[in-house]
């Protein structure tokens, strides 16, 4: 079987002395490693990527975005993504570990950001042409702390990157109104719901096993789901297993009769049934077409 490649940050250039932290140029980042980022290819850190010049596409799990001056993307651990551009690409781009920012602050997770409380949300914001400048020179003032040799370099970062972050919160919440911030109660259960299904998608595809798990009634489950994601769990959790097998299909030696198995369905038949209600077209034809 295929292995879609997991990147660490400590494979990148750190220039800085810092391991669980990273700034470059982007132009510059892209050529340093222009042996994969046009590959598929996941990573073990968050990304925030702003471009400011070049055309292309972005894919984050099968949903493809187009690169223009002003978007800027946000990438969480886990999630397959590679690059094709048609221009050359500018902008900036830094990258880092959980612990790097939660370390740093009592109250503030980066779940909070509507960016990184859930894999549903839109994982980029198009700020308009006269925001990018500002954007950009607080990107640029967080490469030069990063390459600075100050004392409390690791604070003063941390600092820049909640600035960062809540600024771009604020972009995003104004061009997706319906992703307003909502109760940390309710981002909280959303995230380990998210993490139980990934243990556990293959084997329950029951909304009733996963709301007993949280310890919390189907409906009140449903209610969360529907004010943060305006979701089910029944399709949260289909579109996990869709996700998966569409991975599987695309990026494993395994025949659809394979990947019916490991995704718990016995019956091929019935697995190719679902996947085609789900995504309105065959695996094999999914499969075929994406190649």
């Amino acid at each position: 079987m295929k292995k879609i490649p997991i990147l660490d940050i400590k494979q990148f250039e750190h220039k800085a002395q810092l391991e669980d932290f990273y700034s470059n140029d982007l132009e510059i980042h892209l050529k340093n490693n222009r042996d994969f980022f046009h590959k598929p290819h996941r990573h073990n850190f968050f990304l925030c990527v702003l471009f400011t010049q070049g055309s292309g596409i972005h894919e984050i799990d099968f949903e493809t975005y187009a690169v223009k001056p002003g978007c800027v993307f946000f990438l969480r651990p886990g999630q397959t993504h590679f690059w094709q551009f048609n221009t050359s690409p500018q902008g900036c781009i830094f990258f880092h570990t959980q612990e790097f920012f939660e370390l740093h602050f009592t109250n503030t997770k980066l779940d909070q950001f509507p960016f990184y409380y859930s894999f549903k949300n839109p994982p980029i914001v198009n700020i308009t042409l006269d925001q990018i400048l500002t954007v950009k020179s607080q990107f640029k003032e967080i490469n030069q702390e990063y390459y600075s040799d100050l004392p409390l370099k690791r604070q003063k970062l941390a600092s820049l990157l909640n600035t960062v972050y809540i600024d771009l919160s604020r972009h995003y919440i104004e061009l997706e109104p319906k992703k307003e911030v909502v109760s940390m109660s309710y981002i909280s259960t959303l995230r380990a719901l998210e993490k139980l299904i990934d243990l556990n998608y293959k084997e329950q595809k029951s909304a009733k096993f996963y709301a007993e798990a949280l310890n919390i009634s189907s409906k009140h489950l449903n209610r969360i789901l529907r004010t943060t994601l305006n979701k089910t769990t029944t399709q949260i959790i289909s579109e996990r297993v869709m996700l998966e097998a569409k991975r599987l299909m695309v990026h494993s030696y395994n025949t659809l009769a394979e990947i019916s198995e490991i995704l718990g369905y016995e019956d091929y038949a019935h697995f190719s049934k679902v996947f085609k209600e789900k995504n309105g077209i065959t695996p094999k034809s999914f499969k075929r077409n994406y190649s």
